[in-house]
């Protein structure tokens, strides 16, 4: 029980009376704070994979790069198989791997569009 000039809550402190004063005041929650990047805009990491067992040298290149043939080489692994993990906000990209400088698409993604060399590029989505 409230006495003269105290306050008391109701649960959750949204409701305040003074058992001086006949008013009620309702005070809000408060909201809280904005998160520094959205869920939709941040980057995500996708693993791009290449099965070549004879290739020496495998590159990653694509959009996402500006084709920069050299700069994400891939990682080569005991059983031939090449992986490049890549951190992509969500959109549309086009991409190739450039094995022992050959020019490949992806063989396993069938997703593709031409590109203005009369080939294919192979497309991923991130969403």
């Amino acid at each position: 029980m409230a006495t003269k000039g105290s306050t008391s809550r109701k649960a959750k402190g949204t409701e305040h009376k003074s058992s001086t004063s006949k008013k009620s005041t309702t005070v809000a929650p408060k909201k809280p704070a904005p998160a520094s990047k959205s869920a939709a805009s941040a980057a995500a990491s996708h693993e791009f994979s290449l099965m070549a067992p004879e290739a020496s040298e495998v590159y990653l290149v694509g959009d996402f790069n500006n084709w920069e043939n050299g700069k994400d080489k891939m990682r080569r692994l005991k059983n031939g198989l090449h992986k490049k993990s890549k951190k992509l906000k969500p959109g549309r990209y086009e991409y190739r791997f450039v094995v022992d400088g050959q020019w490949w698409s992806d063989p396993v993604n069938e997703q593709r569009c031409p590109n203005g060399f009369g080939e294919e590029n192979s497309v991923i989505e991130i969403r």
